[in-house]
């Protein structure tokens, strides 16, 4: 029983002594060029183009589930 004990008492502790040595040591330097930053926005456009038109498509189909009905008379269709 003390063991269990033990083990629920120093592990913690343990674990939060030693935290710290995993922690990065310096600030990182981001050498990212220009060409980068173009092409992630040359992304983010397509993910835009392609979001428009699903959100119209949305949007009508919405407005077909709960949009108003109205009466719709049948027409008489003449044959000759």
């Amino acid at each position: 029983m003390f063991r269990k004990v033990h083990y629920l008492v120093v592990f913690p502790l343990l674990l939060a002594v030693v935290s710290p040595a995993f922690a990065a040591g310096a600030p990182r330097e981001d050498n990212s060029m220009l060409l980068v930053y173009l092409f992630l926005g040359f992304c983010a456009l397509i993910v835009i183009c392609q979001l428009i038109p699903a959100i119209l498509l949305f949007v009508g189909m919405l407005k077909g589930l709960f949009g108003r009905k109205g009466k719709t008379t049948p027409v008489p269709v003449k044959i000759k």
